[in-house]
């Protein structure tokens, strides 16, 4: 009696958490940011040199090139997300196998189920989060993109005016020239042409810059002098002045959202097919989480005195073709070819039985069951 009621204290004190699992998930998440970090700035500069031409052309403040950037540094998180986690697994399983502490495990009455448990203490809570950053977050960076660029083409005609050169705008109605442009924005003897119908106004001015003032944009020229008139008639109108504002009208332009910057809950009271694609598309994000996580494990087996990088090319392999289906299929299903509820699961039933005989191969199936149930209770 004394022994069982030992017994059953030791198994009140074991810990919900071990330390091979505090090992694997600190391991694991300081792999994943250092991955995930690096994925994102390769695909962000890729993307930023086009922001950053539109920027150099006038089409994009500077203002907005920052903001544009920290959201497409967002956006780019979660659509990868998947991917740096299956790297980080494959990572730090390998290099567990590598140094023969899976060896160690294994010796000590562990299993592989001992290890998706260590593993998905992170990977759950990281599905949770995936979840809400795919369907939420993500629509809201997007859109927040879309109108940022919209309200930046509003202006696109003034901005980007450069020192030495005549520059057309608002097609050819303002022609703008000027000496010399400090970094603070101010114009230095500035020429300016402003054609308002039949009329034709010439500036020239000591100084000018722009600013926000009620009703607009406006260009405030200082000290110069304003020449209004019709050419080929004699009644031209000559004043100076200390300060003359001229109104910039700003580009009339439509503000059209895509499907992956509009939100959730409109796409949910839809019944048009592209929407729903689009719902699975994101779906497809935590997901990808959870069964590229379950396929890493087995494909991380190495031999101890292994390749540093393991399966690595297997797996980059697997996941090219995981990605593709994954467009494949949202084609499809947008052009009707499948059925919607095939779109939404094929692919990721196809990895999950791939991951199983993966594991049949490597452990065997009957000590895989056992390991399953005495593991994790199944």
């Amino acid at each position: 009696m004394s022994e069982l009621w030992s017994e059953r204290g030791r198994k009140r004190r074991s810990p919900l958490i071990s330390v091979l699992d505090k090992m694997i998930v600190l391991d694991l998440a300081g792999t994943l940011v250092s991955v995930l970090s690096v994925i994102v700035v390769i695909i962000v500069s890729k993307r930023f040199i086009k922001i950053l031409e539109k920027a150099i052309e006038g089409a994009v403040s500077s203002e907005t090139l920052i903001h544009v950037l920290g959201l497409k540094m967002i956006s780019a998180a979660i659509a990868f997300l998947p991917a740096a986690l299956f790297m980080a697994v494959l990572m730090v399983v390998g290099r567990m196998y590598r140094d023969q502490e899976m060896a160690a495990v294994f010796s000590a009455g562990g299993s592989s189920g001992i290890i998706y448990r260590s593993l998905y203490v992170l990977v759950l809570p990281l599905m949770l989060i995936s979840f809400a950053l795919s369907f939420y977050t993500g629509p809201w960076a997007e859109a927040t993109v879309k109108e940022l660029m919209h309200e930046d083409e509003k202006s696109a005609d003034i901005r980007g005016i450069a020192a030495g050169r005549f520059s057309e705008y608002q097609h050819g109605d303002l022609v703008f020239y000027v000496e010399d442009l400090t970094k603070d924005g101010i114009m230095h003897q500035v020429f300016v042409q402003h054609r308002q119908g039949n009329k034709v106004s010439i500036f020239n001015a000591e100084s000018g810059n722009l600013e926000n003032r009620p009703g607009g944009l406006y260009l405030v020229l200082d000290n110069g002098r304003r020449t209004q008139g019709t050419p080929g008639q004699a009644d031209y109108i000559i004043e100076e002045f200390v300060e003359y504002a001229v109104r910039l009208e700003e580009k009339e332009t439509v503000l059209n959202y895509d499907h992956e910057s509009i939100a959730t809950g409109k796409l949910l009271e839809s019944t048009e097919v592209r929407d729903i694609a689009e719902l699975q598309r994101r779906f497809s994000i935590p997901a990808g989480v959870f069964v590229l996580s379950l396929l890493a494990v087995p494909l991380a087996q190495t031999a101890p005195r292994g390749g540093v990088y393991g399966n690595v090319l297997v797996a980059f392999l697997i996941y090219f073709a995981y990605g593709n289906f994954i467009r494949v299929s949202h084609s499809w299903v947008v052009k009707g070819q499948i059925p919607v509820w095939f779109g939404a699961v094929w692919v990721h039933v196809l990895l999950m039985i791939l991951a199983l005989i993966l594991l049949m191969r490597l452990f065997g199936w009957s000590y895989l069951k056992e390991s399953l149930r005495g593991k994790l209770g199944l």
